[in-house]
């Protein structure tokens, strides 16, 4: 154990390499994403990209309770209201975004296999930090989300790449509500590849270990998940966004943002599944979810770098009109749940207030 926030390790393998462990080391936080730790991320994946003797990377989070929780947003909060003494440099948000999404593309584009074992809350930040890598595996304890209109902000980390490519318009229903999704449900809308039982976490990294990934190692690693997959099998349920997708995709059956949030507070009676997805469109920013609507429509075409040019412009703008550090106030702060929001309700929600953050 280490002082740092993420800790980094090899181990050998049985085939003379070395297996790469990254584990992000605040637990008390839930292992929220600091500038700190993006910037210790993206340098230790770099070096282990450039290393011929590193075959494989495995990234998880201390502690059983989360991967990661999300962005240190309580510092991002400090960072929106308490003057800066030089206001010609870039804030601290600003610094933030463009490197956390800088590393969520590096790990979509990373050659090695790297596994991310996503027990736990996935949720915002942890959720870009996991969808990109190329082995994603889910435990029966995973509650994954992206609850980001709740705070004045909008599903970024490439959302607008990975909602638009879910099964349907359940993209759409899971950015909206920001709806803890479980495994069976991630696996389904494409959030992961595989499943296996928490309990197994340990064997799961000595069967790598012990495995001869050098000539293969995508392959490799493949074989190793799925063996312990197989064993899981019993304990994975079944989807609710699966057993609901005939739902869902009515609900959002409409042209227009108002239809739709209509439609969805109206569905939850008589479907407790339902009801607990949609109740936090209450309490949900009108400006938020008019983002999160127009950002799907711009992206629906868009590759992932130019997802994330535009996720980084729209969140250097949240950054400044407000609504994100209202959000957070009201949430985190004083914690007094009653966010006095630019937009009351949708219909408020003028064209001109939405160039602001679009143009």
């Amino acid at each position: 154990m280490t002082n740092q926030p993420v800790f980094f390790e090899e181990i050998a393998t049985a085939d003379g390499c070395l297996l790469g462990v990254a584990r992000l080391q605040v637990p008390r936080a839930m292992n929220a994403l600091s500038l700190e730790m993006i910037k210790l991320l993206e340098r230790q994946l770099a070096l282990w990209a450039d290393n011929e003797a590193v075959v494989a990377v495995w990234l998880e989070g201390d502690g059983d309770k989360a991967f990661c929780a999300g962005g240190d947003v309580v510092a991002l909060y400090r960072d929106m209201t308490e003057p800066r003494p030089d206001h010609r440099s870039a804030s601290e948000g600003e610094t933030f975004f463009t490197l956390e999404y800088e590393l969520d593309q590096m790990i979509h584009n990373y050659a090695k296999p790297l596994i991310v074992w996503g027990n736990g809350i996935v949720m915002g930040g942890g959720m870009g930090l996991m969808v990109g890598a190329s082995h994603r595996v889910v435990t029966e304890r995973s509650r994954l989300a992206m609850p980001e209109v709740t705070i004045g902000l909008y599903p970024d980390v490439g959302a607008g790449w990975f909602l638009n490519r879910m099964p349907g318009r359940t993209g759409l229903f899971l950015g909206l509500t920001g709806a803890h999704i479980k495994a069976a449900d991630a696996l389904f809308v494409g959030l992961a590849d595989r499943f296996i039982c928490h309990e197994r976490k340990m064997d799961v990294l000595q069967a790598l270990q012990q495995a001869h990934l050098s000539d293969a190692p995508h392959a490799g690693v493949n074989k190793v998940l799925r063996q312990f997959e197989s064993q899981s099998r019993e304990a994975l349920p079944d989807s609710e966004v699966r057993n609901h997708f005939d739902d869902i995709q009515a609900l959002t059956d409409a042209d227009t943002l108002v239809e739709v949030v209509s439609n969805l507070k109206q569905a939850s009676d008589g479907d407790a599944w339902l009801a607990k997805a949609v109740a936090s469109l209450a309490s949900a920013s009108p400006t938020s979810l008019a983002i999160l609507w127009q950002h799907l429509q711009s992206t629906r075409h868009d590759s992932l770098s130019e997802v994330f040019a535009k996720e980084l412009s729209l969140s250097i703008r949240c950054l400044k009109k407000g609504e994100f550090a209202e959000g957070i106030r009201a949430l985190l702060i004083d914690k007094d749940r009653n966010p006095r929001w630019h937009c009351p309700s949708l219909e408020d929600v003028s064209p001109a207030w939405m160039d602001e953050f679009f143009t």
